[in-house]
């Protein structure tokens, strides 16, 4: 594994996990006030997209830490329609 490769999985893990405490607070308090649903449709769109870039262009790195992001961030903005 390169270095470059190495930087980029390292990136993708902790902005990915940066998601996880958001994503678990929202499930337990059940309280989605603070977030925007519109910032979080976009945002999930956008990491959506990167998905599918990084199948397109067959990046681990992207594909792991988007797929898991996506799966996280659409739970909030599942969350934040269900207890609008």
């Amino acid at each position: 594994m390169n270095l470059v490769t190495i930087i980029g999985s390292v990136a993708a893990f902790l902005t990915t996990i940066a998601f996880l405490p958001q994503t678990l607070k929202t499930i337990r308090e059940k309280n989605t006030d603070g977030i925007s649903l519109h910032m979080y449709t976009l945002f999930t769109v956008g990491v959506f997209l990167w998905l599918i870039y990084g199948l397109y262009t067959v990046d681990i790195p992207i594909i792991l830490a988007n797929l898991v992001t996506f799966g996280l961030a659409m739970t909030i903005l599942i969350l934040k329609i269900r207890y609008h």
